[in-house]
């Protein structure tokens, strides 16, 4: 790689950690610190952004090439994606309200276990024995790190379990639903089409469950106009995530993506545990460290199998 490159993918990298940690951590100190109890709504920022950003992008700058739906079902395909992965983020948002950033990267790591077990339920598709194998100790380590928890939250741990279960399920199904070479969209792609689908059943939703939510967010800006500046920030940062994550999966080989990915969890559970001081327990960082081993060795067992 030349040095250009090589500074170019090093620059990505960064990009990609501070976009994914700092959105994580601003989504954290909005719905718990500052007391903005609105994840829904929050939520809907983020989409009402992706849409948007999206669309400058690809149709404007054109960053990569626009991919058009070509059918009815293609959509409802896309519509389907779209609504659980809505699910995914609001559920997350929710957690966070409840737990510390650290437990919540904890559990955000058995997503694989939750892909292979959907990936049987759903396709039949069986891995080799040493890759569920493999799966005992992110599980393992998940339910030393939910008792040795001294911040645990029976309802926030539902809400990341479900979060990270729904988002496996996304990757499951996304894989099946728009396998065919006319369907197949590239991530940036994918998010133009899901984000405004997404604000339409977060719309609603915000409604229903979080009454009057724009009048008090505009009460609270009269009183503290940095809460309008931090929804939007926060906002663009949700893109940037999906945008860098794209860039960083191009300019990298698969195995690069893997091991970073691995890294990303563990660098957010140390920055959180700096900036927000919750108490963590040796017990709990233990557990963590197991599951984190387990998901390095499932990524192996993954690698050799192909």
């Amino acid at each position: 790689m030349k040095p250009t490159g090589q500074w170019f993918t090093i620059g990505l990298v960064s990009a990609w950690y501070t976009s994914n940690i700092g959105v994580l951590l601003l989504n954290k100190y909005l719905l718990s610190n500052y007391g903005f109890k609105y994840p829904i709504f929050l939520t809907m920022c983020h989409m009402t952004a992706c849409s948007l950003l999206s669309y400058v992008a690809i149709v404007w700058m054109k960053l990569v090439p626009l991919q058009t739906i070509r059918s009815r079902v293609q959509f409802l395909k896309i519509s389907a994606l779209s609504l659980i992965f809505c699910t995914s983020v609001v559920s997350g948002n929710v957690s966070l309200r409840y737990l510390p950033v650290s437990f919540n990267q904890a559990i955000g790591s058995t997503t694989p276990f939750f892909t292979a077990v959907f990936a049987y339920l759903i396709t039949v598709k069986r891995e080799a024995w040493l890759t569920y194998l493999t799966l005992v100790p992110v599980v393992t380590g998940v339910v030393i790190a939910s008792g040795g928890e001294p911040s645990f939250h029976l309802f926030g741990f539902i809400m990341c379990v479900g979060a990270t279960a729904a988002r496996a399920l996304k990757s499951v199904l996304q894989g099946i639903l728009l396998s065919s070479e006319g369907e197949k969209l590239n991530s940036m792609n994918l998010l133009l089409y899901m984000a405004p689908v997404a604000v339409v059943f977060l719309l609603p939703a915000t409604l229903f469950m979080e009454e009057n939510v724009v009048g008090i967010t505009i009460a609270l800006a009269r009183n503290d106009i940095k809460i309008i500046w931090y929804l939007l920030f926060n906002s663009a940062l949700a893109y940037f995530v999906n945008l860098t994550n794209f860039l960083v999966t191009k300019h990298t080989s698969a195995l690069t993506l893997q091991v970073l990915g691995n890294a990303k969890g563990a660098v957010a559970v140390v920055v959180s545990i700096l900036i927000f001081r919750n108490p963590v327990s040796v017990t709990g960082m233990l557990g963590y460290s197991l599951t984190v081993i387990g998901v390095v060795l499932y990524s192996e067992a993954k690698k050799r199998t192909k």
